[in-house]
């Protein structure tokens, strides 16, 4: 489990993260979300150690990550702006992170390679942005850490790449046991992959839930009578959007306790159609409830 608590960083006196508190917990896929700018690339180092705050802490397995090599050795970080190091081949590299990580699987590193037809020996600096993002990904996977910590995960990756790593992010969190950190600032990016998602907004994590309960938590209905209608005759639901085009009516209702298919259909429409909302969806009218236009943050 990840615990972050109060945490604040400032850079030249800016703040870009203000008391801000999370929870990651074990076992999961956490996607952080959040416009360009908003501190996500920063959470993801102050939590991997690499930067340190000013105030707050965090907290990996109840202990300190910042200068903890005991910890760093289980938590690997693949920045959004890669590096590698001059002439170094896949290869190279993997020899550098086997130094860092006693976990380093080198086999399941050259099978990696192979599927995805790379050269383990060519320069990687010779390689496009894709394969270059492909190499990162590969080398964090090999580690067998059991922390994976992913900014803009899938940035530069073709359709069948980016199906093949989720792929193998979903095999290796059932053979590892490994809990997964990723950002980026699109929610259908993240939808199919999370099991939670935070929005990153103003220094403070905004607004955060597991993705099942808040897509089953909130549906999209279509719905019309004999008799002329309005709002006003759902008084016993929480409506967050109402819109009627001529004798059917269209609404987003919140419904937590799932009992509002069952209530509706006792009032006999003519026509009640439940609709799956997209998580983009579920997001804006979320903000909207909270007070906050949602194009404004994302």
């Amino acid at each position: 489990m990840i615990q972050i608590k109060n945490l604040t960083k400032s850079f030249d006196g800016k703040p870009v993260l203000e008391h801000l508190n999370c929870t990651i917990h074990h076992h999961c896929i956490y996607g952080l979300v959040g416009a360009n700018g908003s501190g996500k690339s920063t959470l993801l180092r102050l939590i991997n150690g690499i930067l340190k705050q000013e105030d707050g802490e965090i907290l990996v397995e109840k202990e300190f990550a910042f200068d903890n090599e005991k910890i760093k050795q289980k938590m690997v970080f693949v920045p959004d702006d890669l590096f590698f190091y001059p002439s170094y081949t896949i290869s190279d590299m993997a020899h550098f992170y086997q130094a860092l990580y006693p976990t380093f699987d080198q086999e399941y590193l050259r099978e990696l390679v192979s599927k995805l037809k790379l050269n383990p020996e060519a320069k990687i600096s010779s390689f496009s942005k894709g394969m270059k993002r492909q190499c990162a990904l590969i080398l964090a996977l090999a580690t067998r850490a059991k922390y994976f910590f992913f900014d803009e995960t899938f940035d530069g990756l073709d359709p069948v790449v980016r199906n093949f790593f989720k792929k193998q992010l979903a095999k290796q969190m059932e053979e590892d046991d490994i809990t997964i950190v990723m950002t980026s600032h699109n929610l259908r990016e993240l939808e199919d992959v999370c099991d939670n998602l935070g929005l990153l907004y103003k220094g403070g994590i905004l607004f955060e839930s597991d993705i099942s309960t808040i897509k089953t938590n909130m549906h999209k209905v279509q719905i019309s009578f004999l008799e002329d209608f309005d709002q006003k005759k759902f008084p016993n639901f929480e409506i967050l959007s109402f819109h009627k085009v001529g004798s059917v009516a269209s609404m987003i209702i919140k419904d937590p306790e799932n009992t509002a298919y069952q209530k509706l259909k006792k009032m006999k429409p003519i026509i009640l159609d439940f609709l799956p909302l997209t998580l983009e969806e579920v997001f804006i009218y979320e903000m909207e409830a909270l007070g906050y236009e949602f194009n404004e943050i994302l």
